[in-house]
């Protein structure tokens, strides 16, 4: 898990929450409405989404392009949860929460990461 969440607002452009993913080399942006539907996730599928669809990035904000539908992993998660969790959902990260906080984001690459240093002191 990364506990170093990019943390972006409803109303950040696509293009800033763009350049910031970028910044900070990550696939996703954790966005908290407080407004309306609290934690969401916006990743660069959801960028590379309303490109594709020609919408302007300068124009277009986050709000709009946020999962506000999301599967919350808790801290005390297994990598093995974690990871039934994102196949049986379809998705590259997974937010963790503890309580109502933002505690952190895991991603496939963590998974691999972890499953990758565990076979190396196994084997």
């Amino acid at each position: 898990m990364s506990n170093q969440v990019l943390m972006v607002g409803p109303e950040h452009t696509l293009r800033q929450a763009a350049q910031m993913m970028s910044a900070r080399r990550v696939g996703s942006a954790v966005v908290i409405d407080p407004d309306s539907e609290g934690v969401g996730i916006m990743t660069e599928r959801d960028v590379l989404n309303a490109i594709g669809a020609g919408l302007d990035c300068d124009v277009e904000r986050t709000r709009a392009h946020v999962s506000w539908d999301v599967v919350y992993a808790g801290p005390d998660w297994t990598v093995e949860e974690a990871a039934a969790a994102m196949a049986r959902g379809g998705f590259r990260h997974l937010v963790v929460l503890d309580g109502r906080e933002v505690a952190g984001v895991i991603s496939v690459r963590d998974l691999m990461r972890v499953w990758s240093q565990q076979r190396l002191t196994v084997g």
